[in-house]
């Protein structure tokens, strides 16, 4: 593809997106592409990286086209990118528009205008409001400033970067020393987490489901965060444990192999599309001591099997503030009254989810959320309320799990965060029910 092709086939990416503000992003992108076979795949890359980098500074980008008094549109959005963000010449970038056959088309009299006033602004206007200074949605700034205080900025900074790869390797079927040297095999460099013992890490995306080491099942994609919100479970052979909000089972695999294949562990969800495919993931990683249930309206599982479990983890359904970095699109796609339901939706599954643990179990709750009100402001209500559960101090938490070296942070429950860890940012709180 030209150069002008590439950018016409972001700029249709972007419609698509807009087009569905509650789907995710890379859902649309996979759909996108599977729909036009005949992008190879170095230029599937450049789309995508253009994409994604309007998709990241889309707040800005915004807020400057508002200062013009134009409509937001794709095209604008991707002409503001190519001043502000790639620092291109108007005429370079107007000559990007009107390549030929396959270009977007020429820029109008309307868009021409909006280039001229855009000239020689810088990306990070100094008179810009803290949302789009910062990058972070009105609604969520409250929230991560109360968090982060005097940080903010490195965090947002972090937030808007792009991840490494962490993969988790699968102990019923290697060890980490021999799955490092499979992927070396293959080309593929890792190092080890710094604190999951499980963990390794390259440094940029890799199509890694095509690997032998993946298809063989001795890696999984999983980030360092939630690898150890799945070893503070601390599932151990024999126990009767409960993924409630399992999704694609990523955290099921990982206690499954802390239980060495021995006792039982279901994976629940309210999706039966996600829990087909979390059966697949469990084929392949060999795991054989688990089962999934799907909770539907009028479900008797929980009141049937009420204080059965060893453990219950809780991965709650959240904003996913601390996956900003992976999902720019969510910035914009999530907004105060998703915040508002999801209060309530993880209020009401802490409590259902309680009656499962039996006297002595331990209830884990854990988001990808940074939003205090998501996080320790939900299991103090929570706590308040059952007078029967206790929190476990992180650092016990963190040696009964056996896991090397000191917790990451040391307040009460695990908190992790992109500038501060390298992780994504995730919320973990042990609570033990009295014996």
């Amino acid at each position: 593809m030209t150069p002008e092709g590439r950018l016409s086939a972001a700029i249709d990416l972007l419609h698509a997106v807009m087009d569905q503000p509650r789907r995710p992003a890379d859902a649309i992108s996979a759909d996108f592409f599977r729909g036009r076979r005949y992008i190879g795949g170095g230029d599937r890359r450049a789309v995508s990286d253009l994409a994604w980098g309007v998709l990241r500074q889309r707040l800005r980008l915004e807020w400057w086209i508002g200062q013009t008094g134009a409509r937001v549109t794709p095209r604008l959005l991707a002409l503001a990118f190519l001043l502000l963000a790639e620092k291109r010449k108007p005429n370079e970038a107007a000559r990007l528009f009107d390549g030929g056959r396959y270009s977007a088309g020429p820029l109008d009299a309307g868009e021409m205008g909006v280039a001229e006033q855009l000239v020689g602004k810088p990306l990070m206007g100094k008179d810009m409001p803290d949302g789009p200074r910062l990058n972070l949605p009105e609604w969520a700034l409250p929230g991560l400033a109360a968090r982060f205080g005097a940080t903010l900025e490195e965090e947002a900074r972090a937030m808007e970067g792009t991840a490494p790869l962490d993969l988790r390797v699968n102990l019923l079927k290697t060890t980490r020393e021999a799955a490092q040297a499979a992927l070396r095999a293959e080309g593929l460099i890792s190092e080890t987490t710094p604190h999951s013992p499980w963990g390794l890490r390259l440094p940029h995306r890799t199509p890694i489901t095509g690997s032998a080491a993946y298809k063989a099942g001795l890696i999984e994609v999983q980030d360092e965060g939630s690898q150890l919100i799945a070893a503070l479970v601390a599932a151990r052979p024999g126990m009767r444990v409960v993924d409630y909000c399992a999704g694609a089972a990523g955290k099921t695999l990982a206690m499954a192999a802390t239980m060495a294949n021995q006792g039982r562990v279901t994976a629940c969800d309210v999706s039966a599309p996600r829990l087909e495919g979390a059966a697949k993931r469990l084929r392949r990683a060999g795991v054989h001591n688990a089962e999934t249930h799907l909770l539907e309206a009028g479900d008797r599982w929980v009141k049937r099997r009420a204080g059965s479990f060893d453990r219950v983890l809780v991965d709650a359904p959240c904003t996913g503030t601390g996956t900003w970095r992976r999902n720019p699109d969510a910035r914009s796609r999530t907004g105060p009254e998703d915040l508002a339901e999801l209060l309530a939706k993880q209020d009401e599954i802490l409590a259902t989810s309680a009656h499962l643990v039996k006297p002595g179990g331990r209830l884990v709750y854990a988001t990808c959320s940074l939003l205090p009100e998501e996080d320790e402001v939900q299991v103090e209500a929570f706590l308040a309320r059952h007078p029967g559960f206790r929190p476990v101090p992180l650092a016990t938490a963190w040696v009964e799990a056996g896991l090397p070296g000191a917790p990451p942070t040391g307040a009460q429950h695990m908190l992790l965060s992109p500038a501060a860890h390298g992780t994504d940012g995730f919320f973990c709180a042990v609570l033990e029910k009295a014996a």
